[in-house]
């Protein structure tokens, strides 16, 4: 089996932790890096064992041996960065939130459609075995038709307003950082919701701190979701069922194992999962599967699931107030 070369873009927190699952990842190796420094590329590609650093984006199109681009740079950048890798015939795997908005996700896929270059969303929790099966589960009726899922994601973030989650002109707010998460659980679960209803409390800089979302499908399931970055909360996800309860057990997005408490039974059963490391692994892996097939996309986060959720953040958004500086 071939050895497949990875690059990272941006070289931030998610950067070191990405590079330090691929280690996990049998036939992947860390061979370059990019940074708008070159000092911070270095410093990261020894720390990793990169054998390229260099200090900007544009000089990573000319390092030798790349097999695919992991994008790690702000929401705000995603769009700009996965064209210039896509437009060099360079696969990507670029961090959610996808892009800003749909337009640009629209856009990118286009190119990458264009150029036939594969192009995935790094949804890391898609891939957690603890999420497959729990999606096994649900769809074989194990705790009947779903009728409602809450989820939250929150954690207290010190307001720096030049910061990442506060600035505007990266993209910053809950929404798009952690809120994307049970939206995304949300759809992976439930489907496209016939009825998006969103609130929101905003920072001084106009992005969002809280937001709060009911949302409402065809098939009569119901959705209440919250992200927050001015406190610490659960980070659970429950599956509310006509036979019972499924529950992602850990922080949802990186879970380690699934709870069922089905109607009758006096006891819950907890079914562990496999979680490896910090988990980044296992996207990182399906990306390699995929180019190893000579797929442009991946059968389970396919390209359209991407666009609607942006499609469904862009509804959030103008429901809060929220734009971002050029969108008009």
């Amino acid at each position: 089996m071939r050895t497949y070369n990875w690059a990272i873009l941006g070289l931030g927190n998610i950067a070191h932790k990405f590079a330090e699952s691929l280690a996990l990842v049998p036939q992947a190796r860390l061979h370059a890096v990019a940074s708008r420094s070159l000092s911070k590329a270095q410093g990261f590609a020894g720390r990793h064992g990169a054998a390229h650093a260099v200090g900007s984006y544009e000089e990573l199109l000319k390092v030798p041996g790349i097999d695919v681009v992991y994008i790690a740079t702000p929401h705000s950048e995603h769009h700009a960065h996965s064209l210039l890798c896509l437009r060099a015939g360079l696969p990507v795997l670029c961090e959610k939130a996808f892009a800003v908005n749909a337009q640009q996700a629209a856009e990118m896929i286009t190119v990458a459609q264009e150029q036939q270059v594969f192009l995935m969303e790094a949804f890391w929790t898609r891939f957690f075995p603890a999420v497959t099966k729990a999606v096994e589960l649900v769809q074989a009726g194990v705790i009947g038709e779903v009728k409602h899922l809450v989820a939250d994601f929150g954690f207290a973030a010190p307001y720096e307003p030049q910061g990442r989650l506060f600035n505007p002109t990266l993209a910053g707010g809950s929404l798009l950082d952690i809120g994307v998460y049970p939206l995304f659980i949300s759809k992976l679960f439930l489907g496209e919701p016939q009825t998006v209803r969103a609130v929101a409390t905003l920072a001084p800089t106009g992005v969002d701190v809280n937001c709060a979302l009911v949302l409402a499908y065809a098939s009569g399931a119901t959705a209440s979701l919250f992200s927050t970055l001015a406190a610490p909360t659960d980070n659970q996800c429950i599956l509310y069922g006509t036979k019972g309860q499924l529950q992602l057990l850990g922080r949802f997005h990186a879970p380690d194992g699934v709870r069922l408490q089905l109607t009758g039974q006096p006891q819950a059963q907890e079914i562990p999962c496999e979680k490896q490391g910090l988990g980044y692994h296992y996207e990182a892996a399906h990306v390699q599967q995929c180019l190893a097939q000579g797929l442009l996309e991946s059968p389970l986060l396919p390209l359209s699931f991407s666009l609607e959720l942006m499609q469904l953040l862009d509804t959030v958004r103008a429901q809060i107030g929220l734009r971002y500086p050029g969108e008009g």
